[in-house]
């Protein structure tokens, strides 16, 4: 297993210790980092790690979301690793990129982890996304613009995520999480 492997699995092994909900996701994601060191391609035909942002306003009361082009719902922002094995700088990158915001910051570690399966879409079959989350704040401007993975762009209120039961269920725990995090 390549050093940097080796180190992501330690990261996980930690966050199954510090979040046990999580633990399962946590030994699952660890075994498929085992698996094959093309665990960060998106040739990798089973599937491929991912990191995502829960991008949080400055007062951290808001997350930004997109409605997402291809999957038509509103998630968290977030994309392909393409070889890079430092899932948060990938969440961070993605951020930027997907949100046009800078002075971003990564806090801390793994926020969440979420595995998924991305339906089949022209060439490419359906395979799972291993999704690793991080929390990025906003510290500067928070006037976005919408990058063409997004059909739209939109703050929303984190206890309203919580509460909204038509929200896709990794939102609601990513925001019941936040909220319990922040007090």
């Amino acid at each position: 297993m390549p050093t940097d492997h080796a180190a992501l699995a330690a990261v996980l092994q930690a966050y199954g210790r510090q979040a046990p909900e999580q633990a399962a996701e946590a030994r699952l994601f660890a075994d498929f980092l085992a698996s094959s060191p093309d665990v960060f391609e998106r040739r990798h035909p089973p599937g491929h790690f991912t990191g995502s942002a829960w991008l949080v306003s400055a007062d951290g009361q808001r997350v930004l979301l997109t409605h997402h082009r291809k999957l038509g719902r509103w998630l968290q922002l977030g994309g392909h690793a393409d070889g890079d094995s430092d899932l948060a700088r990938v969440a961070l990158r993605e951020a930027e990129e997907e949100s046009g915001l800078v002075d971003l910051v990564v806090e801390g570690g793994i926020f969440d982890l979420d595995r998924h399966a991305i339906p089949a879409r022209g060439a490419d079959p359906e395979h799972w996304h291993y999704d690793v989350r991080f929390v990025v704040r906003a510290t500067g401007s928070e006037e976005f613009a919408i990058s063409e993975e997004s059909l739209e762009l939109a703050w929303k209120p984190v206890v309203e995520i919580a509460a909204d039961p038509s929200a896709d269920e990794s939102m609601r725990r990513m925001a019941a999480k936040w909220l319990r995090v922040r007090g």
